[in-house]
């Protein structure tokens, strides 16, 4: 266990974010590895196996229902000084991570077809996209174990282990990949499967080494058979603080499907080239998300702690961090985005798809970063409904302006990305003004009660 309520907030924020950022770098490499080796499968694949992944919106949405209660609260019992509270909740967001993986295979494998067969842009983009999710689904599945454990543990403040887990996971994955997708020294290429089976290899493989550590390392929290009875009050202290997090991501798979219904009509290469922008996106995205993913488990703390002062410096830091990341992220889309997309497709039409997709999403750069910080800031507080609130009001906003105008004769796909860069923008204000009254009424008791500063 860490104790993040003394010491220096920036230096925290750093120690926190720098394994995670490491891990995600790692990752990123994973993404264009696989996405490189996709791609040369052709345009149908690419755009079938984005299609598939938009699934794991779906699961996101799962997942954080399961870890977003379970950092804030664990980190509000450690913030108390309560191991017992803290072993409690880990054991029960485990017995729930099981339930999810049912639920998962179960509607992954039932519904996913359905799905893809209505936002496909033809046979073949959908076919890809099936195949690739049938044998990605046992992965998607597993991460709800890795993610009780590492949540677990970002909640006592401590990240190497899951971030080791991390980069071991992806380095299987990425020499998997070629193994698998393109057929490197079997002579056996199994295509968009191969690259759903080595997904979901190396998740076994993660799981399996974050289970041994948990035995033979971590002591703070641990596996108890007793209390993994279910313990329905503590799956409503954990739910109402996740289920607004995980809806979240549900609305993101509908904004995702939405995107990929009405640019269908320009074929399965506006598909890919949005497909192959949107990875390259996620990539660059992840050292501002590796930022505000270190925020709850500090500001937790402090609040659980009653220390109000340091609960809004972790917020500036954390804010100004963030955004200086994302600024220099956008220069980097501004400099070369067509040089990013031609590394993984040679076909004019795709890169054309892809450069001006990263040329005008980029401008929201800046934005996404305040909006992560700030749902980061509404985790630490058990509060989510209000991150919940902006992106419904997000997903309103552009979904019904994007579908009237692909109704309309003139309707071109960059009407598409400048509707998300105005929605996303609206996002970080709305976001930020609501934390602010999130920030007054839950730190005003603090301050009247006399709390450390």
């Amino acid at each position: 266990m860490k104790d993040l309520t003394t010491g220096s907030i920036p230096t925290h924020v750093i120690q926190m974010a720098a394994p995670m950022a490491i891990g995600m770098l790692i990752q990123t490499l994973y993404f264009l590895v696989d996405l490189y080796f996709v791609a040369r499968l052709g345009d149908a694949a690419v755009a079938g196996v984005s299609l598939g992944g938009t699934v794991m919106y779906i699961v996101l949405g799962l997942t954080q229902m399961l870890g977003v209660g379970t950092v804030a609260l664990i980190s509000h019992a450690v913030g108390r000084k309560d191991q017992d509270d803290a072993n409690l909740l880990f054991n029960q967001s485990l017995l729930l991570s099981f339930i999810c993986l049912g639920i998962t295979l179960i509607g992954g494998y039932g519904l996913g077809g359905a799905y893809l067969a209505s936002v496909g842009a033809d046979a073949a983009t959908t076919r890809e996209g099936l195949t690739y999710l049938h044998w990605y689904l046992p992965g998607l599945a597993l991460q709800f174990a890795l993610v009780a454990m590492g949540s677990a543990l970002r909640g006592t403040g401590i990240v190497k282990p899951t971030m080791v887990v991390q980069v071991l996971t992806l380095l299987i994955n990425i020499v998997l990949a070629p193994v698998l997708i393109a057929g490197w020294g079997t002579g056996h290429a199994l295509g968009v499967a191969g690259a759903g089976l080595a997904s979901s290899l190396s998740v076994a493989a993660g799981v399996v080494m974050m289970w041994v550590y948990f035995v033979r390392m971590e002591h703070y929290v641990s596996f108890r058979a007793s209390q993994l009875r279910p313990r329905i009050e503590t799956w409503k202290r954990m739910l109402a603080i996740g289920f607004p997090a995980g809806a979240e991501f549900a609305l993101m798979f509908v904004f995702m499907a939405v995107i990929y219904s009405v640019i269908a009509p320009f074929g399965a290469a506006a598909q890919a080239g949005f497909g192959i922008g949107g990875r390259v996106m996620q990539a660059i995205f992840l050292p501002a998300m590796a930022i505000a993913f270190a925020t709850p488990a500090i500001a937790g703390q402090n609040f659980g702690a009653r220390n109000p002062q340091r609960v809004r410096e972790t917020f500036r830091v954390a804010a100004l961090m963030s955004s200086a990341v994302m600024f220099l992220l956008t220069l980097l889309c501004h400099w070369q985005p067509g040089w990013m997309i031609s590394r993984f497709t040679d076909e004019a039409e795709v890169i054309a798809v892809g450069t001006v997709f990263l040329q005008l999403i980029s401008l929201n750069f800046v934005a996404q970063g305040i909006i992560f910080t700030c749902s980061g800031m509404f985790q630490a507080f058990g509060n989510t409904w209000p991150a919940l609130l902006s992106t419904a009001i997000r997903l309103l906003t552009f979904a019904l302006p994007v579908l009237w105008l692909s109704r309309q004769a003139d309707f071109r796909i960059e009407q598409v990305w400048y509707l998300s860069v105005a929605t996303v923008a609206l996002q970080a204000v709305i976001s930020f003004f609501l934390l602010r009254g999130q920030l007054r009424i839950r730190l005003a008791p603090l301050q009247a009660g006399g709390a450390n500063s």
